[in-house]
């Protein structure tokens, strides 16, 4: 299909899927998972089964900039999991503990990326030079190509209808911070994420022309607002608390021994942004000290020293909790 109309159908169906309901996208969520796995694995047996260039294993060099655009895209990856995963560790038992969650989310991310990558670096250096991956991917798995191309096709708009949900779900948790209240009816859902729809396509198709570069770019931006974020949440729930949350607390609307507003944290977190500003270098924006370290963007980096220190600094480990509010949180 031509991107453009693509790119339309992926979100209409994205959309229908996301309104069905919440059992039905993991349902054919954990369809698409195992198909699609199965998929990269017989791609990779029928690339890998055809005689390999002579260079095959020489192809592409290494770069700094290199590596920290796909450390960040890494992280990106990792850290958008953190929503889901504390929103499904919150319903097991307390004697299931913290590493099950963690381990079980973060090898099942990291196996699914690692393939993929995996994947894209076989079919690319088969067909040489640097054009559109997909297009790579088509030619180099001869017969499996078109059915891969539908199975890509498939596999977004399931995972997209997750993002929608989970989006449109933030959006409606937002307003209720405000409004406590408030109780969207089907209908308000359904123009939520109409309004998601919307925008989503909006940026898709004005970036269709050129998207890696963008894709890429837009990383770089999000890497300078979760990477603090991020310190934050590990530091309070490891060090701070000690892996121990007042739950009661959290769901009372005055926020019970935490208050409403944790001003430290959010001075720490703003500061956290702010610091990178001179060593940011994307198309949005070049810092005076963008090219301290040639050919790499360290933005990130010195935001986790600063606010990893300055979290430290202004929070003192917490006194633990007493029954029966100590809780161990998930």
């Amino acid at each position: 299909l031509p991107v453009h109309s693509a790119t339309i159908l992926g979100a209409v169906a994205a959309t229908l899927i996301g309104i069905v309901g919440y059992r039905f996208i993991h349902h054919i969520n954990k369809v698409g998972a195992w198909v699609m796995g199965i998929a990269l694995v017989v791609g990779l047996i029928v690339m890998l089964d055809r005689p390999l260039p002579v260079d095959f294993w020489q192809r592409g060099s290494f770069s700094l900039n290199g590596w920290f655009a796909t450390f960040c895209i890494c992280a990106v990856w990792q850290i958008s999991f953190s929503p889901y995963t504390s929103d499904y560790s919150r319903y097991l038992p307390a004697n299931i503990g913290v590493f099950k969650p963690f381990i079980c989310t973060w090898l099942g991310a990291c196996c699914g990326t690692i393939l993929a990558f995996l994947f894209g670096v076989v079919a690319v250096n088969l067909v040489g030079g640097e054009g559109d991956a997909m297009a790579a991917v088509r030619q180099a798995t001869g017969w499996l190509g078109p059915m891969l191309m539908v199975l890509f096709l498939l596999n977004i708009i399931c995972h997209n209808s997750m993002n929608l949900y989970g989006s449109v779900l933030s959006l409606i948790t937002a307003v209720q911070t405000f409004r406590p209240a408030w109780l969207p009816a089907a209908r308000v859902r359904v123009i939520f994420s109409a309004v998601v729809l919307v925008g989503g396509v909006l940026v898709s198709l004005a970036a269709s022309a050129n998207f890696v570069s963008f894709f890429l770019n837009l990383i770089w931006a999000l890497i300078g607002v979760l990477i603090p974020w991020s310190v934050i949440n590990l530091l309070d729930f490891y060090v701070v608390k000690q892996q121990r949350y007042d739950i009661p607390s959290i769901f009372r609307a005055d926020g019970g021994r935490y208050g409403l507003v944790n001003a430290n944290a959010l001075l720490i977190y703003f500061s956290g942004v702010v610091v990178q500003i001179p060593f940011v270098e994307n198309a949005f924006f070049t810092g005076p000290y963008a090219h301290l370290i040639p050919g790499a963007d360290i933005s990130w980096v010195i935001s986790l020293v600063v606010t990893s220190a300055a979290y430290l600094l202004f929070h003192k480990k917490g006194a633990s909790l007493t029954a029966p509010q100590q809780q161990r949180a998930q």
